[in-house]
């Protein structure tokens, strides 16, 4: 890391692989035994955060973006499961190192990982073996986010007649009368003068309308499913520790 930074100041913080891609955020932090600075950062992977994954802090910087490691996002994603219960073992610390390719941390003369050492009396300066019943569990609630389906509504299809006025333009034929004249020039007889009256029947086509009913369109209904997301919140409790000593002096982790 750049510089020392507290535990507390990188909870929540986004956690960024060195192409740029955002892996998730960070969930716990855990110190070294040997040094008591942060080593590995848990992140919160998987569609609602639900998984945590372990990442090395070696190499690692910070910035305005969140925490930049030297591992990728595919190489967390196919990190070793193990349990986010406050404490990595030796064991699980070597499969971790073993799996980001890093060289296995080595502070004491027997090779073994993450700044352990067997203590005994001389190593100790007489002070005695540490009593791990004295040690305190740090406890918080965390959102555990699901989906469940549920009725939003019902929808019907149905059909009505509504009755509209059509205008449709259409040829007609009629009669008519016309009066032709012929002159005569050569009689075949004698004429007479007198009445006559002579019937002609006029014809004329008219509009005939006629209805049928005829199919022009078929509906029906069906549902598909769409995806989109939304955005939950909650609050939780979590615990904190605070060390007092004799002058009543303050100091949070």
């Amino acid at each position: 890391m750049a510089r020392t930074m507290q535990p507390e100041e990188l909870i929540d913080s986004a956690v960024v692989d060195p192409d740029g891609n955002k892996i998730g955020k960070v969930g716990n932090v855990y110190l070294a035994d040997a040094t008591h600075q942060p080593e590995w950062i848990t992140v919160k992977t998987g569609l609602f955060g639900t998984k945590e994954s372990f990442v090395p802090l070696s190499g690692a910087r910070t910035d305005k973006d969140g925490i930049h490691v030297q591992v990728d996002k595919d190489s967390v994603s196919e990190a070793p499961r193990i349990d986010a219960d406050g404490h990595l073992s030796p064991e699980e610390s070597t499969q971790l190192y073993q799996h980001y390719g890093l060289p296995v941390p080595r502070t004491s003369p027997d090779g073994r990982p993450d700044g352990r050492r067997d203590r005994g009396p001389a190593a100790m300066g007489g002070r005695g073996k540490r009593d791990d019943r004295a040690a305190m569990t740090r406890s918080e609630e965390r959102l555990n986010v699901g989906t469940e389906q549920v009725e939003t509504g019902h929808v019907r299809l149905r059909k009505y007649v509504v009755t509209e006025e059509q205008q449709v333009t259409v040829p007609v034929r009629h009669e008519e009368v016309r009066v032709e004249r012929e002159p005569i020039t050569r009689a075949d007889g004698p004429a007479e003068i007198g009445e006559a009256e002579q019937d002609v029947i006029l014809h004329a086509e008219k509009p005939v309308v006629r209805k049928e009913t005829v199919p022009v369109e078929r509906a029906r209904l069906r549902t598909e499913t769409v995806s989109d997301e939304q955005t939950v919140s909650g609050k939780v409790r979590k615990e904190q520790f605070e060390v007092t000593d004799d002058d009543r002096k303050h100091r949070r982790s």
